[in-house]
């Protein structure tokens, strides 16, 4: 019997949990995956499988999978029904997101040599699940690499911004007209944009030569940024999407660790809105508005609702 461990998707992999690109399949190792549904009764099991690496489907991978399915499959297991599915995502209460059109809840299930990375979608009538199967040490190398974020340039390599992972980039083309498209990490030197997938500095030329225009569409979250505790005064250390802050080990008075932390920010670049919405991601979550640089004004301040719409 294979031995596993299973907890809540962190924001990175929830990525992963969708189709990708053949591009980013290979990267990553994706075998393939499982989608299936409950039926109407909510306790049946209806599933299909689409393979995305035939190669890489041994028979190392059909042992592990098969024994991590029916594990799931057990009384109250993840996958035992409709039901056990939604007990399940409200008791790891980390584990909810926004989907497509309604609450989801996403797990990653990992043995010795894979992971499967499961989307759930408690909804009657629809798929429940998706289970996307991953060479564990690819899928993680990759998740590694691409938390130092998209790089977009000049055509002359002058770095222009950093994107993080699937973010969103919003296109203008000569004639005024705005395109939004999604970014996703490749490599260092190498970015998709939409379905398209572009050496830096290629699509920095394309972009030139057709007279366009492009940048974030909302403001990005920093890989890392300082700031201190409204409480106590004490100087933090914030890493995106970790549930948690850092104290560093010299503090001094509130007003100093202020100082230090205003200093810190602006020699990596980070603004007032980006500092109060990852110390909001940091203590609230990461899929609460609060953890969005966009809701704050240039000072860190909350902009109030109406503020938003003009």
């Amino acid at each position: 019997m294979t031995d596993f461990s299973i907890r809540p998707l962190t924001v990175e992999e929830r990525k992963y949990a969708y189709m990708q690109s053949q591009q980013l399949c290979s990267k990553t190792g994706c075998i393939g995956y499982l989608r299936g549904d409950f039926g109407q009764s909510g306790r049946m099991f209806y599933s299909s499988w689409e393979d995305i690496r035939p190669d890489l489907k041994t028979p190392e991978f059909k042992a592990a999978f098969d024994d991590v399915i029916n594990l799931l499959r057990n009384e109250d297991g993840l996958l035992h029904s409709r039901e056990d599915m939604v007990w399940y995502g409200r008791n790891h209460a980390e584990s909810g997101f926004q989907g497509n059109f309604s609450k989801e809840y996403g797990f990653r299930v990992d043995t010795q040599d894979y992971a499967f990375l499961i989307r759930c979608i408690p909804q009657v009538g629809d798929n429940n699940f998706y289970f996307f199967c991953y060479r564990r040490d690819w899928l993680d190398k990759h998740i590694e690499k691409a938390k130092q974020d998209i790089r977009f340039v000049t055509p002359d390599y002058k770095e222009l911004f950093h994107l993080p992972d699937g973010e969103v980039i919003t296109i203008t083309l000569d004639t005024g007209e705005k395109l939004d498209r999604v970014c996703r990490f490749i490599d260092e030197t190498h970015v998709e944009v939409g379905e398209k997938i572009y050496h830096i500095c290629e699509f920095a030329e394309r972009m030139a030569y057709n007279g366009n225009t492009y940048s974030p569409k909302e403001p990005p979250l920093p890989p890392e940024c300082f700031s201190t505790l409204p409480s106590s005064g004490e100087l933090i250390k914030i890493e995106r999407y970790q549930n948690r802050y850092t104290l560093l080990g010299v503090q001094k008075t509130p007003e100093e660790n202020r100082e230090r932390a205003d200093v810190l920010n602006k020699g990596r670049g980070v603004s007032k809105a980006q500092e109060a919405a990852m110390l909001a991601g940091s203590i609230f979550g990461w899929d609460t508005p609060a953890a969005k640089p966009k809701n704050y004004n240039e000072n860190g301040e909350p902009i109030k609702p109406k503020d938003r719409e003009r």
